[in-house]
């Protein structure tokens, strides 16, 4: 969550309910409706999208202290899976009640737009560094590929600097995928 924000999120979750979640337990899963708005009281969240070769690519993992999923704020459905690996408390507020009480306590509408626009960007942020941590390139690709899209043509380029590997390295891959099959333009 963004630090500097910490103290005016806490009063909109005073004497919120708490809801308690065992370990392997999920709060929400990937395309469920936005609905609350979560504070995590004690424990740690892992925001997780499966994939399509089986694997996890975890987005972020919330911590004691952390809004849960705040882009999620300005969404009508949820991106990834949000499951505990460890026995975890958060504070529930609805969604509506949040964002009226940023609405309402900001000096002007700009500072809401600026703060979902800045909740995005993070979570993109997020996004990114967790496909980088992949190793290999193809990994790296495939998460970029089943998150992103394909880019237009002529994109690549950017794609190679969004994944964190040389243009060379990812020609390569490129290339490799046509040989076996693969519509890449």
């Amino acid at each position: 969550m963004i630090e500097i924000m910490l103290d005016h999120w806490l009063n909109c979750f005073d004497g919120a309910p708490e809801r308690t979640l065992d370990e392997g337990e999920t709060l929400f899963r990937r395309d469920d409706e936005v609905e609350w708005a979560f504070l995590l009281r004690e424990g740690r969240l892992f925001l997780r999208r499966a994939l399509q070769d089986g694997g996890l690519l975890t987005l972020h993992t919330a911590n004691t202290g952390d809004l849960v999923a705040e882009a999620s704020l300005f969404a009508d459905q949820y991106h990834c899976d949000a499951i505990t690996d460890i026995a975890t408390t958060v504070s529930m507020i609805p969604k509506a009640k949040l964002v009226e009480h940023l609405e309402n306590t900001s000096s002007d509408r700009l500072s809401i737009k600026a703060f979902e626009r800045t909740a995005r960007e993070l979570q993109t942020l997020r996004t990114r560094i967790e496909i980088m941590r992949r190793r290999k390139v193809a990994d790296r690709l495939d998460a970029y590929l089943e998150l992103l899209g394909h880019p237009k043509q002529g994109e690549w380029v950017r794609v190679a600097d969004w994944i964190g590997v040389t243009p060379p390295a990812l020609y390569r891959e490129l290339a490799r995928r046509r040989r076996h099959g693969a519509n890449i333009t």
